[in-house]
């Protein structure tokens, strides 16, 4: 067996003919898209003030219930004011997955502060708990109730786990560790809109939780994030802090600490409110076609479809199929032949601890994660897939 052209056979089996390439993910806007956004223009209220701005909030807390969002310019904005929130500071240490997108990483270095890699788990693809607690053991150091790496001397001040592709990672145990420790929890759901862990939405099982919105997300506001919290004074700070700390006031500039310019444009909150009106629909469609999947690859041994862990829902964001160990050298060939029979695949990406601005970064063994990124494909995943119920 021809291990590349039998996935390229059972994608197609799944999605039926198209005309042109199949996308990886792309919006789909059958809405009220098009009214919210002529209203912005023939308004004027295009920028970061704006009757949308206020609504896109209160309707994403609506969906995720949280007590309180904040929206802004993209997550990575997002995940960086939260962590600030959290307390890191410079020079500190902040625990994040290898496997994930550089945002995160990012996020971290905006602060001044080092990203502490720890390896992922088969299951979920996020954090593994019991080796994130084996690795604190031996590197950890409690000095009154903060934790220090006893070999750089360095505080670890926060950890942020991400829900990759959509699938939560098991929070009740990494929250059991992150205690034991002293460390807040900033969750990167990112990914994850429409994810929920033991019937609660990501994003609000730590300190606080952040959500993107880009153009390949499960719903989107062109470019865009948000923070989601329970706690209403972190929430009025970080609306205060994004929208450059300005007190208000009907005309005086005064502004009150070192703020940023992160509060997303009326326009884009107007999309978002479309988009959030249809999220039910495209979480639906994006679970029809998982489950099509899941079918598809059930019995072909050298493939696992990866399904939501237990206790979560996902909103199988971007699903993904994992080949076996045994054939992880096929990776480039399962890629080649997708892609050139009009199938968008990509691999996951590379690994934070490789990239050359982190290669000196502390880290946990990564054995687990560098063998997921040998074996993970993304395939298919948007709501458009799916015909309309």
């Amino acid at each position: 067996m021809n291990l590349s052209s039998e996935i390229v056979r059972r994608l197609q089996k799944v999605l039926g003919t198209w005309s042109g390439k199949v996308p990886l993910h792309e919006p789909l806007f059958f809405g009220r898209e098009k009214e919210y956004l002529s209203e912005c223009v023939d308004t004027g209220w295009v920028s970061s003030v704006g009757k949308f701005v206020d609504r896109f909030e209160s309707d994403l807390s609506s969906f995720t219930g949280a007590r309180r969002a904040v929206a802004m310019v993209n997550g990575t904005c997002a995940l960086h004011l939260a962590l600030r929130l959290a307390g890191v500071e410079p020079g500190e240490e902040v625990l994040v997955p290898a496997l994930a997108f550089v945002g995160t990483a990012n996020a971290v270095a905006h602060l001044n502060a080092v990203p502490h890699f720890i390896d992922s788990e088969s299951l979920t693809l996020g954090i593994d708990p019991g080796k994130l607690g084996e690795h604190l053991a031996a590197v950890g150091e409690m000095r009154g109730d903060m934790c220090f790496n006893r070999h750089t001397g360095r505080r670890i001040a926060a950890i942020v786990p991400v829900h990759v592709f959509g699938h939560s990672v098991r929070l009740i145990e990494l929250l059991e560790v992150a205690n034991r420790y002293g460390l807040p929890v900033i969750e990167d759901a990112a990914e994850s809109m429409g994810s929920f862990y033991q019937a609660v939405h990501t994003g609000l099982w730590g300190k606080m939780g952040v959500l993107s919105f880009n153009g390949n997300k499960t719903i989107t506001t062109g470019g865009g994030g948000a923070i989601i919290c329970q706690d209403e004074k972190l929430a009025d700070l970080a609306k205060h802090l994004s929208t450059t700390a300005k007190k208000a006031h009907r005309w005086a500039f005064d502004h009150d600490q070192v703020g940023f310019n992160y509060r997303m444009p009326n326009i884009n909150a107007a999309l978002g409110c479309a988009q959030l009106e249809q999220l039910p629909r495209f979480l639906e469609r994006k679970r029809a076609l998982a489950v099509a999947y899941a079918d598809a690859f059930a019995d072909l041994d050298e493939v696992r479809f990866v399904l939501e862990p237990p206790g979560t829902r996902s909103n199988y964001w971007l699903c993904t199929i994992a080949l076996s160990p045994a054939f992880e050298a096929s990776l480039s060939d399962v890629l080649e032949a997708t892609n050139a029979a009009g199938l968008m695949t990509r691999p996951a990406w590379n690994l934070l601890s490789t990239l050359p601005m982190y290669t000196h970064c502390p880290r946990s063994d990564l054995s687990v994660a560098s063998s997921l990124v040998r074996r993970l494909v993304n395939i298919p995943s948007g709501p458009a897939l799916v015909p309309a119920t």
